[in-house]
């Protein structure tokens, strides 16, 4: 059942609901007020009747005058008054024994058929005792009450109906944004993967699923975009090497008579499948750094000491590099230092990021900067290298994209993109900023909370 349908059933039945208990609630008062009105008017000339026909006094006549003159005469009323035990047989009909029963108990008793009323109580005149009954009938207050029945039965069933609409209206109503929602997803595909969600101004839940949806697309979109990039410039890469060795392999072979060849053949050979190896490593990191980090060891770092050991590793690959650590900006709360991170990833990411430093600089000075603001931890990388081109720096975190000016240094244009996964798996960001020619700066930015 679609979920307008559910509210708008629901909003009936609990309608309803309340529409019964309150018409049960007005019908119960007004019966009872009716009812207990005309009693006590029949109780009154019960008690007249009984004081006027079986006590002999002065003011008997007083008293019937009084009762001719001031009390109406009901509908149908009639008066019995007769000895005890034969009562059943003077009445206009058969009343219950309960009746009875009350009267013998000396309370006044009640009675109702239809809208015909009786009332009646026990008297003794010396050693004789006698049942005083009126009777009467009371057909203005019978037809109120049932025109009020009706009126309540067609208010019930009117009301029933007008909250079925009124519900159905409001359910469709409330859940228009989120048909539209439903509608604009199904016309998202992989092939239109850029397209958006409308996101109305507010802070409902309407709103927040839209830009829900819009920050899932983005992350789709990067994520499609970043393996059409990667499968293109994987197979571009593994097949540039296959291909050498293959070409080498047949030279090689044309040449068994040349020691001198196939020696440089098989040089070349060895260095195109280390560079595949290398190249190998690279794709795996990449995959590796994208598992959701549920199945990695994460500990507490303390991320200026992870600097030093980053810097003595950068070291030992290229010796004659010049790095400095500025820990002039350290919080006085070494508790903004420690991190919980995955000590092997994070240690790659940035050694990663301080080796290009190293090796683009051309053996210039290398500063790194830690400094911890607003719940943030930063550690900025800056070099005095080639740095790179503006048209380059959009790309630089594409696997395997290499600067233009970077022709002159080895490299694969897999560290940036590997560093950038590692970051993001910490819930962290990179930030770029570079002058070709002046040198590049990278701030690692990754929470410290949370």
């Amino acid at each position: 059942m679609e979920i307008a349908k559910k509210i708008t059933l629901l909003f009936a039945i609990l309608s309803a609901i309340i529409i019964s208990l309150l018409s049960g609630f007005v019908w119960y008062f007004s019966n009872d007020f009716a009812f207990e009105d005309f009693y006590k008017r029949l109780e009154a000339r019960v008690n007249i009747n009984a004081q006027i026909k079986l006590y002999e006094d002065a003011n008997n006549t007083a008293y019937a005058k009084m009762r001719n003159q001031y009390l109406e005469r009901l509908p149908s009323e009639k008066e019995y008054i007769v000895l005890e035990g034969e009562a059943t047989k003077k009445l206009d009909r058969e009343l219950p024994a309960s009746f009875y029963n009350r009267i013998k108990a000396g309370v006044m008793a009640r009675y109702r058929v239809e809208n015909h009323f009786y009332a009646g109580k026990s008297f003794k005149n010396g050693q004789t005792k006698y049942i005083v009954i009126v009777s009467a009938s009371d057909p203005v207050g019978f037809r109120e009450l049932k025109a009020l029945q009706r009126l309540l039965i067609i208010g019930f069933f009117l009301s029933v109906f007008l909250s079925f609409v009124v519900g159905w209206k409001f359910s469709n109503y409330m859940l228009l944004p989120l048909r539209n929602i439903i509608k604009s997803v199904k016309k998202i595909k992989a092939e239109n993967l850029h397209l958006r969600l409308d996101v109305k101004k507010g802070n409902d839940e309407m709103s927040q699923l839209a830009q829900t949806f819009n920050n899932m697309l983005n992350r789709l979109e990067t994520a499609f975009e970043t393996q059409n990039n990667f499968i293109s410039n994987a197979s571009h890469e593994l097949r540039t090497p296959l291909t050498i060795i293959s070409g080498e392999v047949e030279l090689a072979q044309k040449n068994i008579s040349d020691p001198e060849k196939q020696e440089k053949a098989l040089a070349k050979i060895k260095d195109e499948a280390e560079r595949l190896e290398h190249i190998l490593t690279s794709l795996l990191g990449l995959a590796q750094s994208g598992f959701n980090g549920k199945n990695q060891p994460w500990e507490v770092v303390r991320m200026d000491e992870l600097l030093w050991e980053i810097t003595d590793s950068v070291k030992q690959v290229h010796p004659n590099s010049k790095i400095e650590i500025d820990f002039s900006k350290l919080p006085d709360d070494d508790s903004l230092l420690s991190l919980r991170v995955n000590k092997n990833l994070m240690k790659l990411a940035i050694s990663n990021i301080v080796s290009n430093a190293s090796k683009y600089s051309n053996e210039n000075l290398v500063n790194i900067n830690i400094e911890s603001k607003a719940n943030m931890l930063s550690i900025g990388v800056t070099d005095r290298g080639i740095g790179i081109p503006q048209t380059d720096i959009q790309h630089i975190f594409e696997p395997f994209f290499r600067a233009s000016n970077t022709g002159d240094f080895k490299g694969y244009g897999v560290g940036l993109p590997l560093s950038l996964n590692i970051i993001r798996l910490h819930r962290g960001s990179i930030a770029i900023k570079s002058e070709e020619g002046v040198g590049t700066e990278i701030k690692v930015l990754l929470p410290i909370k949370g």
